[in-house]
């Protein structure tokens, strides 16, 4: 896929899919974007916002309409439903978000075409599976926003304790994004550096209420930007341009999306976050590399959380 002929659509102009309309107009890494929301004149509104900055950042194609505009799209990125509320977890936006989607994607079938499909909408992980289900793509087209985010929110704590220039940070969170995800410490390095040494060199205590503090603050974030705004936008912007962006640009990238593991550590039949390698096709491989103990039962804890949760649905439409 060249950059300069991609299109992309989005469904749902709330926050997260405004804030990344207008992240991806401004790194121009396509040349069409096409906007869908269930309020027609708001996705029109958001349009016509970021076509009237193209004079000042490139020529693009930027329209509004409904699952039409969709058409020739090489990706499709689901933003659509409910906001998670003050106070509330992820998995209890479950039923009204699965709606959602569901219908959406009935939408997007019925235009004959299999474009790679990124679901933002959360719970993100049950719902990149129930989706996976009902279009029956292969697996590599279908993936979720995952721990793309939570990595990078590691990432910049890790980088903040050890004062040192977070592109050199090497961190992921795996599993579900939400409460139950766990960080990978044991292959977490600073430039190749285990973090542990790292840590000594900077005089830092690495211990397990380090290690609980970090973690435990990555799983808050969300929360606490909640509390504080209202919702999150900025940051999944920037994680669903970079998820583009490797695909887009073909880079063979490692990132945490989510993506059907069943089989690999011993996990069921869901959905969850792995580092895998993003290139034009989707998800090229999934890196299927050694898991420290109480790492691997972390994993297999956080996919019974997700196998239950679907349970709860009951069986795919």
């Amino acid at each position: 896929m060249k950059s300069k002929r991609a299109k992309v659509a989005i469904i749902g102009m709330g926050r997260v899919g405004a804030t990344f309309a207008y992240a991806l107009s401004l790194k121009r890494l396509v040349n069409e974007i096409a906007v869908v929301d269930v309020d027609a004149d708001r996705a029109e509104g958001e349009a016509m916002d970021l076509r009237h900055g193209l004079p000042l950042i490139g020529p693009m194609n930027i329209r509004s309409g409904g699952y039409e505009v969709c058409k020739g799209a090489d990706i499709v990125v689901i933003t659509a439903g409910a906001g998670q509320k003050p106070g509330q977890t992820r998995l209890e936006l479950l039923e009204n978000n699965a709606r959602v989607v569901h219908s959406i994607a009935s939408g997007l079938m019925e235009l004959g075409e299999a474009p790679i499909l990124i679901v933002a909408t959360n719970p993100v992980d049950v719902l990149t599976h129930r989706l996976l289900a009902q279009t029956g793509f292969p697996a590599s087209r279908v993936m979720g926003s995952g721990t793309v985010l939570d990595s990078s929110r590691l990432r910049q704590m890790l980088a903040g304790e050890l004062h040192v220039d977070v592109r050199g940070v090497h961190a992921h969170i795996i599993g579900e994004h939400g409460d139950s995800e766990l960080a990978v410490w044991s292959r977490a390095n600073v430039s190749g550096i285990p973090l542990a040494d790292f840590c000594a060199g900077r005089g830092v205590t690495y211990d397990a209420a380090f290690r609980e503090r970090i973690q435990s603050g990555v799983r808050r974030a969300a929360y606490e930007i909640i509390a504080r705004k209202g919702s999150t936008a900025y940051a999944v912007g920037v994680a669903l341009c970079r998820i583009v962006e490797a695909i887009v640009r073909d880079e063979k990238s490692v990132l945490t999306v989510s993506t059907a593991v069943k089989g690999l550590y011993g996990l069921p039949d869901v959905s969850l976050s792995l580092p895998c390698v993003i290139g034009e096709d989707g998800i090229e491989m999934i890196a299927d590399s050694p898991l420290a103990e109480d790492e691997r039962k972390a994993l297999e804890a956080s996919a019974a959380v997700l196998l239950q949760t679907d349970a709860s649905l009951g069986a795919p439409a």
